[in-house]
């Protein structure tokens, strides 16, 4: 129940970087669109995101950790990407920028809903 709550989320937070960047674009099949790029966002945090840190991790060190933006943003074009031609949905990052604000308004906007969300196991 927990894995749908997040994924429900994060849903709701692609939604929202979807509805506020100009550079990103949902098509016609709205909702299917950002769920699945939902769910690719989080196996790309899960497992990529990781590593490139791991790889960045001088970078980080050297920006005060402002380099994680940037994986971020490369994260979020990957999972774009992935879910552009894995699964043939029209979710389009159009470069850099528009993924960096996404992957900021989908942090935020996956920190504010968290807020909400026991983390106890009832």
């Amino acid at each position: 129940m927990r894995l749908l709550i997040r994924w429900l989320i994060t849903a709701i937070a692609v939604a929202a970087a979807a509805f506020l960047v100009p550079g990103i674009h949902v098509g016609p099949n709205g909702w299917i669109a950002v769920a699945v790029m939902a769910a690719v966002l989080g196996i790309v945090n899960a497992f990529i995101r990781p590593v490139l840190k791991f790889l960045a991790c001088g970078l980080i060190v050297l920006t005060l950790g402002l380099f994680t933006f940037v994986v971020n943003a490369g994260a979020f074009l990957l999972a774009s990407s992935v879910a552009q031609s894995w699964f043939h949905v029209a979710f389009t990052v159009d470069g850099f920028w528009p993924a960096l604000w996404g992957s900021v308004i989908v942090s935020i906007v996956s920190f504010l809903l968290s807020m909400f969300v026991s983390d106890s196991k009832e």
